[in-house]
């Protein structure tokens, strides 16, 4: 376990914290603001123990160098409405300017410092630029979860010259995820979709140890089918993964894990030619059709895995749930998981913006905010921002 918050004297210091404030912008302003809220337990925190708070977050990819759609000031004005205080801004994150909006803070105050990425060096965790980051301040703290799996400057570098802490969302999102791979309530039901089984086999794999049902749709699905020897039409299919997913299957046998793969889909045609979603049974995919989504029979028996489960992890949407035809098993999957008894961890982009978009989001236990990371913690792999943080 890593040191947080929680095991520091912070009264009268200058703790820069990163945080991970990469949201989407509309119009000038915050179109959604969760990962703003994820990290106001730490904020204020630190501001009831009279800490000087310096933010530091990155927001899309500039690519080293400044981009005026990108600087972070709309996520200031916003930050303050949250707050209900003023947030200072600075229009760099080293250098004169930043060390002079830092030195006049009081205890209280909260500073959000320029878009890091707009300096090559963080994302090529440059050991000065890492140096002068941490010249601005006494403590450091890694609130940004989303970003641990980056060993950039101000989550990894940064470590060297200043001591790091987890913030409260980092200290949650580690504890919620050890205990999916140590101690989980069981049964424990994995619902993994998306397009690719190359971005999934390790998490896959490494959840057998735990998993005692795994529902499997999107691409992934697909995949799998194929290795079984079911014809899925035009639908998305990494052939190359054929053996890996066969493998899976084998494995997962041995480990007497439950895999539930689609009996029904929802097919259309594709692109222009785009038709409204039908149903067929999955070894009567014609040719010509793509699986959007997975149908309703396959639909009514994860409902019925989901109603018995312990703990529910789902990451990835069973269905193409950008378009209506094929959006009904995300939509149901999101609505059960709200209403069940079990603990539930949504993780991933996609899947957290399902669940929102349905009004799923208030029944969920956890929203991880974390995409890429999120995959390497349930893979096993060390975190690189996590790591570079002092052990309890």
């Amino acid at each position: 376990m890593k040191q947080t918050v929680r095991d520091i004297d912070v009264a009268g210091k200058y703790v820069l914290v990163r945080v991970d404030f990469n949201v989407p912008l509309a119009h000038g302003k915050v179109a959604d603001d969760a990962r703003l809220r994820a990290t106001l337990p730490t904020i204020e925190f630190l501001r009831k123990r009279k800490a000087k708070v310096i933010l530091i977050s990155h927001l899309g990819r500039p690519k080293g160098t400044v981009k005026e759609s990108l600087r972070l000031t709309p996520v200031a004005a916003h930050l303050s409405e949250l707050l209900e205080l003023p947030v200072r801004t600075a229009p760099d994150c080293i250098g004169s300017a930043a060390a002079s909006a830092a030195h006049a803070l009081q205890p209280g105050d909260v500073l959000l410092l320029e878009n890091v990425r707009f300096h090559p060096e963080e994302e090529q965790n440059d050991p000065d630029f890492a140096r002068r980051l941490a010249s601005l301040a006494d403590i450091f703290v890694n609130d940004a979860f989303g970003a641990a799996h980056r060993a950039h400057a101000s989550t990894q570098g940064i470590t060297a010259y200043v001591p790091g802490v987890a913030g409260l969302l980092m200290e949650k999102e580690i504890a919620t995820l050890s205990q999916l791979l140590q101690s989980p309530r069981k049964p424990f039901v994995a619902v993994i979709g998306g397009a690719k089984i190359s971005t999934k086999i390790g998490v896959l794999t490494n959840l057998l140890q735990q998993v005692d049902v795994f529902v499997l749709g999107g691409g992934i699905a697909n995949t799998l089918l194929k290795a079984q020897g079911i014809a899925v039409g035009e639908s998305l299919v990494e052939d190359g993964l054929i053996p890996v997913a066969a493998e899976f299957i084998a494995q997962a046998e041995e480990a007497n894990v439950t895999v539930l793969l689609p009996r029904d889909a929802v097919v259309g045609l594709v692109g222009a030619a785009a038709t409204a979603g039908r149903v067929v049974e999955i070894d009567a995919i014609p040719v010509d059709t793509m699986i959007g989504d997975i149908g309703p029979a396959t639909v009514k028996d994860v409902k019925a895995v989901l109603a018995s489960a312990g703990t529910v992890l789902w990451n990835g949407p069973l269905g193409l749930f950008e378009e209506e035809r094929f959006a009904g098993s995300t939509r149901a999957i999101a609505q059960t998981l709200a209403d069940c008894s079990a603990t539930t961890i949504v993780g991933g982009g996609e899947t957290v913006a399902a669940v929102e978009r349905y009004g799923a989001a208030d029944g969920i236990s956890h929203l991880s905010t974390g995409g890429g990371a999120t995959l390497e913690f349930l893979e096993g792999k060390s975190l690189p921002g996590v790591a570079a943080l002092q052990d309890a």
